[in-house]
């Protein structure tokens, strides 16, 4: 029992604890704090900076709203900032809706919404611009949060996220909401070694448990075994030991296979009724695949047809649900799929509600464009419970589905991968319908990050008892790939950081080359590489520690016989290169022989180990453009003779007359040419053998060979060579040469990860002066300091991808004198970016129209932009794509969104998603101009005024709808 003193002293703490912001801040939730919370927002209070790492849905955001509640209470500023435009819209209607809209503001590039308040949401890239821009708004700031700071992995967007964290000043506090990742507190010593004072708050805890399962046709088994380890199965997020595999799950799988081995059918019946309503689905079919010789059969387990998904999930009671599907076709198939199976998941009080918000959502819309747009058949899917979300999707339909998702009005969402990024759209659980995914290049399995990213969705904090994760057992989700996905703790933050060139002209604009390359060393990126050189090092020091010891061991009274080793191995190599010298020396001597040769000639070629003749009937080239001989040979078969598979050449031998029209396919023909060629060598009849065939040129290399043989003395001469233990100490001779080379390549991986970001920086810097927006501050001197030319300061505020070819094309006068429309398809090709390597089809331009001049030569100095970068060994920028600009001029144009979309391969959402992209650079454009001595004055200020004509005219119908 504590003493008196004690409990006044516990008393006086609580009385104390009561009376700070986190217990005003906390007073306003419905529930108690989690302790990760607690500790994060009581480091915030005290006046550090914060990275909270957590499972997704575990509730971090709070630790921002508290930042938030901070600033107020302290009569400073707030910025929110979020990797994508739909957090941002979020998280803003959050905040109003708890400060009241007065003091909430929202900023994503395209949208501006009381851009003074104190609290302003915003997409990361607008703080950038704003810290590179100096903006008064930036007055007062005293927290910024950065939600999914994780993001900063992202090879595009990532940069930014360091950009900001080194730019921002001293006194701002950071708070950095990231999902769970296995190098936490690698990040938070980074932040603090940036930022300084940071609290690294980590915690694997998940408020609602998950439990993982796996669907076998149409039975939904748990992943783990529930009764030797409930609680781990239960919870896998925070579980220290891998439970073991259901037997179950594993026998059904089994059966599954010998089932679809023996050509049955898996057990499939149709389905009715149902809790929210009456559906019929067609039953899932497995069969067999054949492959391999003699009709070998090999069972493939094929994933249940999605009814039956449906199906398994609603007499489970696990509705509502998200389904990854990875693919916008194949999310919008599903809903198609669906709903013609009749697929009813509502009620029909819920079915009223569902076309109330829909009503409400999309009131805006002409009636004329709810034909192109799809709305009757999105509508329709949507009262019956089912719907897609994905990036082509328009966004007031997504907006809508969020809504309704939310609202438990609508039971399954087929997603791609992009829902998992901290929408606010909670489920009881996450379907994947594979573990594997198109990465732009390839299709790749999903990492355990992505994994527990996507599956972390399912589980709604005060609503489920606990959440549930569906994979589809098929051949490349088995239960034992499940399990290392989900039991897996190693998904480390990767920092994707680069210099950009609109970074290299405001760093430079702002400060010495010297402190511009100090600035980036302190990147993330920088500093894993170093953490890596600090191993590295210890190797290269273990290495120097074994060289010491071998030398010692075969330390000579003779002579020095590290040298002596040293020489052995030149002779080796010499001897290595001799021969590589004479094997291509050979085939290049065979392709000459070989192309020499024509039809009727007889050869002699080696085939296997033996030596033949043979008649060529024919010559040519391979797809290499190497020589080819078809021959006939003496064992009547055909034979192809390249230099590749013939190195030592053919030898000729003679001739024998051969028809034009012999057909070696067939075998009479052959056999009747094989059998005089037999009689002409019995007879002795080919004796007239010619130098066309003589291998020449397998003579050794002069060169090579006397230095070969000079190395060979020198051995012979060394005072080691006579030494008694020559051949004992030659053996640690050659672990100690061994080791030396290991050492060196350690050397010069040190070598090129120490200053990385500053060498790629200078590379960057090596473009910008050749281009001519930078140059030597003393002339003469480009390795010296460096000054942004007047066209550099252009470039300093162009905020885009390809912001090298927008600067070129202001530069060059390309959209000079265009008019809007014109301008707006110009700038569309510094913008667009299609999905696939094949660019869109779209809307024609005429080839000699000025817009299509002006695409040619945009295309043109994205051709010298890349032949730059190849040149100094900087990372390529992507080039202009022209495929959009069609389109885009005839929508600025005022054509109707069905003509602009009917030839074009784009969704509308696409589309819109594109065109906000594009005012955002239309917009930076608008606001460039002549400003002191850019020296491009009045045509920069009527290109403003293009720019700013151009984007009213694009911000249009569906376009200009609000998304907010």
């Amino acid at each position: 029992m504590s003493s008196p003193a004690q409990r006044y002293a516990a008393a006086r703490r609580r009385q104390a604890e009561s009376r700070t912001e986190l217990a005003g801040f906390a007073a306003t939730y419905d529930f108690p704090f989690d302790d990760f919370q607690n500790e994060a927002c009581r480091a915030l209070e005290a006046g550090e900076g914060v990275l909270v790492a957590a499972p997704t849905g575990a509730g971090k955001t709070v630790v921002g709203e508290f930042a938030v509640h901070l600033a107020l209470a302290k009569g400073l500023k707030a910025f929110y900032t979020t990797p994508i435009k739909a957090l941002s819209n979020q998280k803003y209607l959050d905040l109003v809706a708890r400060y009241g809209a007065e003091k909430v503001g929202l900023l994503t590039g395209d949208t501006s919404v009381n851009p003074h308040a104190d609290v302003i949401v915003m997409t990361t890239e607008v703080l950038r611009n704003m810290l590179y821009s100096g903006a008064r708004d930036l007055d007062r700031l005293g927290y910024v949060v950065m939600d999914e700071v994780h993001y900063l992995a992202d090879r595009f967007r990532g940069p930014v996220w360091e950009e900001v964290i080194i730019h921002l000043a001293p006194e701002v506090q950071v708070v950095s909401l990231s999902a769970t990742v296995s190098n936490a507190e690698e990040f938070g010593d980074w932040l603090e070694q940036v930022r300084g004072r940071t609290a690294v708050v980590v915690s694997e805890h998940r408020p609602v448990p998950l439990t993982q399962h796996m669907l076998v046709g149409r039975r939904l088994l748990p992943l783990y075994s529930l009764s030797d380890a409930p609680d781990s199965a239960r919870d896998q997020a925070h579980s220290s030991t891998q439970p073991p595999l259901n037997p179950d799950l594993l026998r059904a799988v089994r059966d599954a296979r010998r089932a679809a081995a023996g050509d049955a059918p898996s057990a499939g019946s149709g389905y009715r009724g149902g809790r929210r309503g009456r559906w019929a689905r067609a039953a899932g079919q497995t069969r067999p695949r054949y492959r391999g010789d003699g009709g070998a059969r090999t069972a493939h387990l094929r994933a249940p047809s999605r009814i039956a998904v449906v199906s398994a999930l609603d007499r489970a009671d696990l509705l509502p649900a998200i389904v990854f599907v990875f693919s916008r076709a194949g999310c919008e198939n599903a809903v198609r799929e669906a709903v013609s199976h009749g697929v009813d998941l509502t009620t029909g009080e819920e079915a009223r509600r569902i076309r109330e918000v829909i009503d409400r959502r999309t009131a805006e819309i002409p009636a004329g464009d709810l034909g192109v747009l799809g709305f009757h058949t999105w509508a329709n899917a949507l009262t019956r419970g089912v719907a897609a979300h994905h990036a082509g999707l328009l966004p007031v339909f997504k907006e809508t589905v969020e809504e309704l998702f939310a609202a438990n009005l609508v039971k399954v969402v087929y997603a791609t991968e992009t829902l998992s990024l901290g929408i606010n759209m909670p489920a009881r659980t996450v379907v994947l319908e594979s573990l594997r995914k198109w990465n732009g290049s390839a299709h790749v399995s999903l990492t355990p990050g992505e994994y527990t990213q996507l599956t972390g969705r399912a589980g709604r904090r005060g609503i489920d008892v606990e959440g549930h994760a569906v994979v589809l057992a098929t051949d490349d989700a088995d239960p034992a790939f499940v399990s290392s996905l989900a039991s897996r703790r190693t998904y480390p933050l990767v920092s994707a950081f680069r210099p950009t060139y609109n970074m290299a002209v405001n760093l430079l604009g702002r400060m010495p080359r010297a402190r511009a390359r100090e600035v980036l060393e302190s990147s993330f990126a920088q500093f894993q590489a170093d953490r890596g050189v600090v191993e590295l090092a210890a190797e290269v020091r273990r290495k120097r520690r074994q060289l010491d010891t071998l030398a010692q061991q075969m330390s000579c009274r003779l002579g020095d016989f590290g040298e002596y080793a040293l020489l052995c191995r030149r002779i080796s190599d010499a001897e290595a290169d001799q021969s590589r010298g004479n094997r291509s020396a050979r085939r290049s001597e065979a392709g000459r022989t070989i192309g020499a040769l024509g039809r009727g000639d007889v050869v002699l070629f080696r085939s296997g180990r033996r030596h033949r003749h043979g008649v060529v009937i024919a010559q040519g080239s391979d797809h290499t453009g190497a020589p080819r001989l078809t021959v006939v040979g003496e064992d009547k078969r055909v034979h192809t003779l390249t230099p590749e598979n013939a190195p030592e050449g053919v030898t000729r031998v003679g001739a024998l007359p051969v028809s034009e029209d012999l057909d070696a396919h067939r075998p009479r023909e052959r056999d009747r040419l094989a059998d005089r060629l037999l009689d002409a060598l019995r007879a002795g009849d080919l004796d007239e053998s010619d130098e066309r065939g003589s291998r020449r040129g397998h003579h050794r290399d002069e060169d090579a060979g006397r230095r070969l043989e000079r190395l060979r003395h020198e051995m012979r001469a060394h005072p080691c060579h006579a030494c008694p233990h020559r051949e004992e100490h030659a053996r640690v001779g050659r672990r100690w040469v061994r080791t030396r080379d290991e050492l060196d390549r350690l050397r010069a991986r040190v070598d090129r990860r120490t200053g990385t970001i500053a060498r790629q920086f200078d590379a960057v810097c090596r473009v910008l002066l050749e281009l001519g927006y930078l140059e030597p501050s003393d002339r003469g001197r480009p390795e010296g300091e460096l000054r942004v030319t007047n066209v550099g300061k252009v470039l300093a505020r162009v905020y885009a991808e390809r912001d090298l070819l927008v600067a070129e094309c202001l530069r060059e006068g390309l959209w000079d004198g265009l008019r809007p429309a014109d301008l707006a398809g110009a700038v569309s090709a510094c913008v667009y970016e299609p999905r696939l390597a094949a660019s869109s089809r779209g809307l024609p331009v005429a080839p000699g129209s000025r817009l299509g001049e002006v695409l040619r030569r945009e295309l043109a100095v994205s051709r010298r932009i890349g032949d730059l970068e190849a040149l100094e060994r900087v990372e390529p920028s992507t080039g202009a794509e022209p495929a959009l600009a069609g389109a885009v001029r005839a929508w600025t144009d005022g054509a109707e969104l069905a003509t602009v979309l009917g030839d074009t391969d784009l969704t509308a959402g696409d589309f819109v998603r594109w065109c906000k992209q594009l005012l955002d650079v239309l917009g930076q454009l608008a606001t460039i101009t002549s400003g002191p001595g850019t020296g491009q004055g009045h045509s920069l200020n009527r290109l403003a005024m293009t720019a700013a004509e151009a984007s009213l005219d694009v911000n249009r119908g569906v376009v200009s709808w609000s998304s907010v």
